[in-house]
């Protein structure tokens, strides 16, 4: 059970000194909340205790914390913005009022309240990143909890957290949470799956634990041997996970490669190599399953070597090593930066997000395109939650775009401007609007005295970022 003091214990493990303002904002939320009850029976103030508890586990800061110790108070009681930025600063007030709903009485009809608030929770992300995880967090008690709502609100909540909440937490690199809402929502979405898999998974889990148990092991005293500091930690792929590659003709367990998984974290980039190396020169690795996430990181950050080997009795057995803060980032996303950068954390976070995630652009682009609540949220789904494909550009770098995008909206992407002609694909010509399809490897064609981009490519571009950013181009000439 969480309670206010295993709380205030738990963040003075990394952040001493903050007790009082903490436990106001308990006491505050605690005393307005009053007798409000959760469908549980449980006193409503459980549900903001283990939001904060939750954040708390990523070493939040103390206005996160706060925030959401009193992130429910605006919406189900009679304090305001104005009293809770009065009684503790304007930073919990506008993440409070940031994770707020908006009230019903604005609308119609509950539909419209609903797409509002979607608008609201997506763009929060453009005002303050700590918005989104708030509600990450939010999302993730309540649904740890949604035994005690019925059977109708427990598939409406699994299959909004599906759509949207999911998305966010990849969005920004939070595994764990990503992970746990989507095993959380299959569980109510197919029962019967996730019980089959679960089974599955329980029958065969002595013989793999001792698998990589042996090879935890072994990798251990080879990198003693070699006095490289390092942790290894076990890793099972989640069910959902699991589910997906069954579902997309993967039938045995057994043949998914990266089911079993070894993190192995070492102190520097140049060890994560030499790591790799002798792991390959221990374990047999298979071609076409290395991947260099160091040299090409993934569009929301994440870093590491991964290389699929056989382990002992030839099961396949990932490995993923990568340096003790890729690792905080690969587990928690921008929330890591909590630990790795101090006090600056929350605005690394923010100059992070604007200037080195490739979906903020065009989050940015839809919400100033789309005035109407139901289009900007379709597009969202549509462009930016949708399946994605990663085509290889030059010099190796990967482009993350929506499935369907074709050479136009790739050189917006990549801000080619007014000199494009065509494109070199898996080195044969294709025309601007070949559609690309995942891996591909794309050599732009520009032509320094091309007339550059024509009026007619804007219908054919298939995003809202490169129909807007060609638009723009040819108004300025």
């Amino acid at each position: 059970m969480i309670t206010i003091e295993k709380l205030l214990n738990h963040v003075n493990t990394y952040n001493p000194g903050e007790e009082e303002i903490i436990r106001k904002a308990y006491e505050y939320a605690d005393y307005l909340h009053g007798n409000q009850i959760r469908q549980s029976g449980e006193p409503y103030i459980t549900h903001p205790l283990n939001v904060a508890y939750i954040l708390s586990e990523m070493h939040a800061d103390r206005d996160t914390i706060c925030a959401a110790l009193l992130h429910d108070t605006l919406e189900d009681t009679n304090t305001t913005k104005e009293e809770i930025a009065d009684l503790f600063n304007k930073e919990i007030a506008n993440l409070v009022d940031g994770v707020t709903k908006i009230s019903k009485m604005n609308f119609s009809s509950k539909a419209e309240q609903n797409l509002a608030n979607t608008r609201k929770i997506i763009t929060g992300l453009t005002e303050d990143v700590r918005i989104i995880i708030i509600k990450l967090a939010d999302r993730l008690h309540n649904m740890r909890t949604l035994e005690f709502k019925s059977e109708f609100k427990q598939k409406e909540n699994s299959l909004e957290t599906m759509e949207i909440f999911v998305p966010l937490a990849y969005y920004i690199g939070a595994y764990r949470i990503k992970s746990e809402l989507e095993d959380i929502s299959f569980k109510y979405l197919k029962p019967d799956k996730y019980k089959e898999i679960e089974h599955r998974i329980n029958n065969s889990s002595i013989e793999n634990n001792n698998c990589l148990n042996e090879m935890l092991l072994n990798i251990e005293e080879i990198l003693n041997n070699e006095s490289i500091p390092h942790e290894i930690k076990v890793r099972t792929k989640n069910i959902y996970g699991i589910y997906k590659r069954i579902d997309n003709g993967e039938n045995k367990i057994s043949d998914i490669h990266d089911l079993l998984s070894l993190k192995i974290m070492v102190d520097d980039i140049k060890n994560c190599y030499i790591t790799l190396g002798l792991i390959h020169d221990k374990y047999h690795p298979i071609n076409g399953r290395f991947k260099d996430y160091i040299c090409n990181p993934k569009t929301n950050l994440y870093k590491s070597l991964h290389s699929t080997v056989f382990g002992p009795n030839e099961k396949l057995v990932q490995t993923q090593i990568r340096t003790f803060d890729m690792d905080k980032i690969a587990s928690f996303g921008l929330t890591a930066y909590w630990d790795i950068n101090k006090g600056d954390a929350r605005y690394t976070m923010q100059q992070d997000l604007r200037d080195n995630f490739q979906f903020f652009k065009s989050l940015s682009d839809i919400n100033v395109m789309f005035k109407d609540n139901q289009d900007f949220v379709s597009q969202i789904k549509n462009e930016l939650f949708a399946n994605k494909i990663y085509v290889y550009t030059t010099n190796g770098k990967i482009i993350e775009l929506p499935k369907g995008s074709n050479i136009i909206d790739l050189a917006c992407y990549m801000d080619i401007e007014n000199v494009l002609i065509g494109a070199k694909v898996n080195d044969e010509i294709v025309p601007i609007d070949y559609i690309l399809k995942n891996k591909d490897r794309v050599i732009p064609l520009i032509d320094e005295l091309s007339y550059g981009y024509r009026e007619s490519w804007i219908e054919k571009a298939n995003t809202v970022y490169a129909k807007k950013k060609i638009k723009g181009l040819i108004e300025s000439r």
